[in-house]
């Protein structure tokens, strides 16, 4: 980690940075959404969807096309595009200084041009970037810096900022909400940890950790035995008894909390919960249980074969993606029909997640409510609805039970990656250190993908049967071939031997079958990369990033409609994957291909606007705006090119794709006119 001195002040404000004007400056968006110029504080516009879009572009990492915007905000007006400029001026009165403006809007897209260190969410991210992939000795996270951190978090992200009629906008809230709930969760467990047993500091520390998650065990363990450490027994029995009628009401099994206060009166430390690992697991690896979904049907005990049936689905559906250990659907079913709850059952099949919920039906469509909790402390770490039409009941069910599938994954991917992050790289175990590998490398950055190989070697050091770590490190060897930042020829060497390693560790997971797909590709072998990819959707046909690189080989050469469909069917699975901006960008090669040119062009725009979208992304737009007569728009995604890759040409492009002649020919036809 950086020094508290790089990241925040004493009391987690932003310090100016050395020779930087007094008037820098500072936006808050942990608590009430605040601008500062220096020490004093700005008026905001009083348009809520104003600075909703004040906060939005401040958290995206490059510019976002003007549609994504007007869709996040604006659902039916008669003018989003006014809307939209009307907003922009009124934040430009308070972002923007003479001759130094901020607010950035071109024909690529818009930009709020801030620093890291100027936005309070970006400061704590970069303070726990991890500075390189060694897994050398480092050492441990420091208490100052923590408290640092900590002292910026001043209240919920973007208190008080919600939009009626915005459920885009909504979703991405929710969404970072629960991201940085679990990011300071994890400072407190970090800092507490480090603290001496009897220190005062722990007990408020403690406090706000459980106002965070009521029902985390491991936080109610700590507090017993800090209390218990300061000779405060009324205090500890008291919250005891408040905690145990708490879990009881939520149905959640206390006893636990009793084994902590044992524990605690015999002054023993409580003892350590990481996620734990169901019966049978690998070391280490994260465990779900799907409990079965409860119908609610008046006059009924919530028991339905349909909830039964999806319950199976999604268990079966999970196992085949191999991504976590999954427990058998009949464990999770005996001990629902037991009557115990989700948390209960979870401890008692010894897992680390738990997803549970309840379909509802009406004249009109299927509704899944969904929650995943955290087992070891019953927090939910996501709650999501799916719905479908009704219209033949197993093909909504199948629809429902694919994104649910999906995600899932993620989600529990998503915390895997975000408990891994707070631990040195030396105290990694290899499926902690393989999701610090995930986190870097779709972030298709040269240095980052480097730290990213580190980090999936490091996992294989510990074990060298890690299919998933092998079928990563084939990607980063990947990147490096396709984006040129190895030697072509040394690059898809190696990702074809970890692609072949990972599949001899496990010739069932879809990832290894991916990845030497991908490989043969690389090696110019289309039908058999093609084939791979088929047998990667056979053992999972929920598998989104299958049906987006057989997506991304048919746009080039193969059946461009059958691209388009398995590009669409791969985001209708998986809807915030990393790898949405190569979806949309093979999508829009594909129409390209079928003369399509104007939504080529929006397809692309939209996957240029994508976090990480690297350069390829950025000049297959611009030969699509081209292409479309967008030329104003076509030169600005150039221009924004050029200084991430100075000297690229549409040579670049062709040596690193595999196109056909005709497709080769049209972009060919107007890259000149564009400077490439």
């Amino acid at each position: 980690m950086q020094s508290l001195g790089d990241a925040v002040g004493r009391d987690g404000a932003a310090e100016v940075e050395a020779g930087s004007p007094a008037d820098a400056l500072s936006l808050c968006l942990l608590g009430p959404l605040t601008l500062r110029r220096g020490p004093r504080p700005m008026p905001l516009p009083a348009s809520r969807k104003a600075r909703a879009l004040l906060a939005y572009l401040a958290m995206s990492p490059r510019p976002v096309a003007r549609d994504a915007l007007c869709g996040l905000l604006w659902q039916l007006p008669t003018d989003p595009r006014g809307e939209l400029r009307w907003c922009l001026s009124k934040l430009r009165g308070v972002v923007d200084q003479p001759g130094h403006p901020r607010l950035l809007a071109t024909d690529g897209g818009v930009r709020l041009a801030l620093h890291a260190h100027e936005v309070d969410v970006l400061r704590i991210e970069r303070a726990l970037r991890p500075a390189d992939a060694s897994p050398a000795p480092r050492p441990p996270p420091d208490a100052d810096l923590l408290r640092g951190l900590l002292g910026a978090f001043q209240g919920e992200f973007l208190e008080g900022l919600a939009l009626q009629n915005s459920p885009p906008f909504d979703a991405w809230l929710q969404g970072q909400r629960r991201r940085l709930r679990a990011l300071q969760a994890g400072l407190l467990q970090a800092l507490v940890d480090l603290l001496p047993r009897q220190a005062d500091e722990r007990i408020e520390l403690l406090g706000r950790w459980l106002q965070l998650a009521p029902l985390d065990l491991a936080a109610h363990e700590r507090l017993l035995q800090a209390l218990a450490a300061q000779g405060r027994w009324p205090e500890a029995q008291q919250h005891l008894q408040a905690a145990m009628q708490q879990f009881a009401a939520q149905r959640v099994d206390a006893m636990a909390l009793s084994q902590a206060w044992q524990q605690a009166r015999l002054g023993a430390a409580p003892s350590p919960r990481p996620a734990a690992v169901a019966q049978g697991a690998p070391a280490g690896r994260a465990s779900i249980a799907v409990m079965p979904f409860t119908e609610l049907q008046a006059g009924g005990d919530g028991r339905s074969p349909l909830g039964a049936w999806l319950a199976h689905d999604v268990t079966t559906r999970l196992a085949k993606l191999r991504t976590v250990f999954v427990i058998a659907q009949a464990s999770a079913a005996a001990l629902a029909g037991q009557g115990l709850a989700a948390g209960a059952a979870a401890q008692a099949l010894n897992v680390g997640y738990v997803a549970s919920g309840s379909p509802h039906r009406d004249r009109q469509a299927l509704r899944l409510d969904v929650q995943l909790a955290e087992a070891a402390g019953a927090r939910i770490v996501w709650a999501d609805v799916f719905s479908a039409p009704l219209g033949d009941l197993l093909d909504v069910l199948e629809q429902l039970g694919d994104r649910l599938v999906n995600a899932l994954a993620s989600q529990v991917e998503i915390a895997e990656r975000a408990r891994a992050v707070l631990l040195p790289p030396s105290e990694l175990d290899a499926w902690q250190s393989h999701h610090r590998g995930l986190g870097l490398m779709y972030r298709f950055d040269a240095a980052d993908n480097r730290q990213a190989q580190g980090f999936f070697q490091a996992a294989l050091r510990r074990d060298p049967h890690f299919a998933r770590a092998h079928a990563g490190l084939s990607f980063t060897h990947f990147q490096d071939a396709f984006l040129g930042w190895q030697p072509r020829a040394l690059a898809v060497q190696q990702a074809w031997r970890a692609a072949m390693q990972a599949v001899e560790a496990d010739e069932q997971d879809p990832a290894a079958r991916w990845a030497l797909g991908r490989a043969h590709w690389l090696r110019g072998q289309v039908p058999q990369a093609l084939c791979e990819l088929e047998t990667a959707l056979q053992l999972s046909p929920s598998f989104a990033q299958g049906h987006y690189t057989r997506a991304f080989i048919l746009a080039q050469s193969g059946d461009a409609l059958q691209a388009i469909a398995a590009s669409d069917h791969a985001r209708a699975l998986s809807p915030y994957d990393p790898l949405v901006f190569a979806m949309l960008a093979a999508r829009a090669l594909a129409l390209v291909r079928l003369g399509r040119h104007e939504e080529a062009a929006d397809s692309a725009l939209k996957a240029a606007a994508r976090p990480h979208a690297h350069v390829h992304i950025l000049a297959i737009a611009a030969l699509c705006l081209a292409l479309a007569g967008r030329w104003p728009q076509a030169r600005a995604v150039v221009d924004s090119l050029q200084p991430r890759s100075p000297g690229y040409r549409l040579a670049d492009l062709l040596a690193a794709f595999q196109l056909s002649e005709e497709a080769s020919a049209l972009l060919s036809s107007v890259a000149p006119r564009v400077g490439l």
